[in-house]
């Protein structure tokens, strides 16, 4: 049986600084408006739904360049979750407005969880679609 976390989220994010960059302030907020929207993309799709892990946990990377496939670890039995990280640039963060971190941070987002689901076969159409209507989004 898959280990539950202890809490009641399906996706965590958080951010980890790989340069001495002084980011913006509303960085954390717009990771979790960007964790709360993805999420709900995930459960409405079923992407959870008979995986081998209870819910994914993302690493957001600030460093110097934009990764288009994550990072991966061992799925974790202690918790539950499938470790992912993915690297943004920190040039195109520093002087950003929210609704620009909110792009970046999901577009970053949802290309980790897509490359996963096609790994651990997860349908990813609906996370598809998110990414595409981003702005600044050619396709997934």
């Amino acid at each position: 049986m898959i280990a539950k976390p202890p809490h009641n989220r399906r996706l965590g994010l958080v951010g980890v600084s790989l340069t001495k960059t002084r980011l913006h302030k509303q960085s954390g907020l717009a990771l979790d408006w960007v964790r709360d929207a993805v999420e709900k993309v995930m459960i409405e799709s079923g992407y959870l739904e008979g995986a081998p892990f209870f819910w994914v946990t993302i690493a957001v990377r600030y460093g110097l360049k934009n990764d288009d496939k994550p990072s991966y670890q061992a799925i974790n039995k202690k918790y539950g979750d499938l470790p992912l990280a993915i690297e943004v640039d920190t040039h195109e963060l520093i002087g950003a407005s929210l609704d620009d971190l909110k792009s970046i941070f999901g577009k970053a987002v949802l290309k980790a969880l897509i490359h996963a689901g096609g790994k651990f076969k997860r349908p990813v159409g609906s996370l598809e679609r998110t990414l595409s209507s981003l702005p600044g989004s050619l396709s997934a």
